[in-house]
């Protein structure tokens, strides 16, 4: 069995057809059914007519990844697709050969069939394993640090082990050297935050975002909240709208709907206008679709979504929070990417 990363998009614009519909999709749309493509050599001259302007490193790069999606991927094979819209890996088996679907929608025509069995939080997997999965290509085999090994333990409940030290890319490897640097970075982020800020400091940081944010904040002590943990309003006093409800949830595991649906219920006796539910180890797919539905009364974050605002706000942030979470702004290339 080998496990392959199978991204849908620079954006996640592809994520959800390809969990919706039991496939894998790749982009370069221009392309037409590769079905036929027997050799190496077809492929990159069939690439070379599409993309005549395109670099020839490009256009090598760009065969290996897709030789790789029509031919060397295999039924029984792992597929991991990190998520952009929430914080979470996705992991499913292939069950078909490459197909070519014209009806689909143009950036998702190339397809594999892929039984997606689970969505795991990036929390639950080691720094190295993330290291590999924030590959910059769009196709590449996952194989260092005993990826498939691990994975399957993952799949089946087993805790992460990282290695240590872990095997940082390397030639040898034969894997993918070029990664997401701000991903990468975000991730570190995300294991420092969760070794510090556990239950009731999570509340804290999440109460001293939404301050820096000019909301002024009371947050519940600890023990029962009565389904809120803070509440925040505009204005010196905080009698402002909009008025909010939170919901912090510091555990590791993805949340579910009740999750949203408690906070609704609990909104109005607080005199809230609006809703945020923080859940750290992320939220299933239920939950995003019911919170679609309250898209004008209730966000989600994640812990990427709280890095983020994290980044965003970092600069307002009391002196204690700083010195306990030290950051510093980098510039970093970014690699290119289909």
């Amino acid at each position: 069995m080998t496990i392959w990363l199978v991204r849908a998009g620079k954006h996640g614009e592809r994520e959800d057809f390809a969990l919706a519909n039991n496939v894998a999709v790749i982009g370069w749309n221009e392309l037409p059914d590769m079905s036929g493509i027997k050799t190496r050599k077809e492929l990159l001259e069939l690439l070379q007519k599409t993309y005549p302007n395109e670099k020839d490193k490009t256009l090598m790069n760009w065969e290996a990844q897709l030789w790789a999606f029509i031919q060397r991927i295999k039924p029984g094979d792992l597929v991991a697709l990190p998520l952009k819209r929430r914080s979470a890996i996705a992991l499913g088996r292939v069950e078909g050969a490459y197909t070519y679907k014209g009806d689909n929608p143009s950036s998702a025509q190339h397809n594999l069939s892929v039984k997606w069995e689970s969505e795991l939080p990036r929390a639950q997997f080691g720094q190295d394993l993330l290291y590999s999965l924030g590959s910059a290509q769009t196709v590449c085999r996952i194989e260092r640090n005993n990826a498939e090994e691990r994975i399957k333990n993952l799949l089946v409940g087993k805790k992460d082990t990282p290695l240590k030290p872990p095997d940082i890319a390397s030639e040898e490897s034969g894997e993918e050297t070029d990664f997401d640097v701000e991903q990468y970075a975000r991730d570190q982020i995300v294991k420092y935050i969760n070794s510090k800020f556990k239950g009731h400091d999570l509340q804290q940081l999440v109460g001293a975002i939404l301050q820096a944010q000019g909301y002024t904040i009371r947050i519940a002590p600890e023990g029962p909240d009565g389904g809120v943990d803070i509440i925040a309003g505009r204005g010196a006093l905080g009698f402002e709208p909009p008025r909010l409800a939170v919901q912090v949830k510091s555990s590791d595991s993805p949340v579910d709907v009740g999750v949203l649906r408690e906070l609704q219920g609990v909104m109005s006796a607080f005199g809230a206008d609006l809703g945020l539910v923080v859940a750290w180890g992320g939220y299933r797919g239920s939950v995003e679709k019911e919170a679609a539905r309250q898209f004008f009364k209730i966000r989600l974050w994640d812990s990427s979504d709280l890095v983020s605002m994290l980044q965003t706000y970092y600069e307002q942030l009391p002196d204690d929070i700083q010195a306990e979470l030290p950051l510093k702004r980098i510039w970093a290339l970014v690699p290119e990417e289909e």
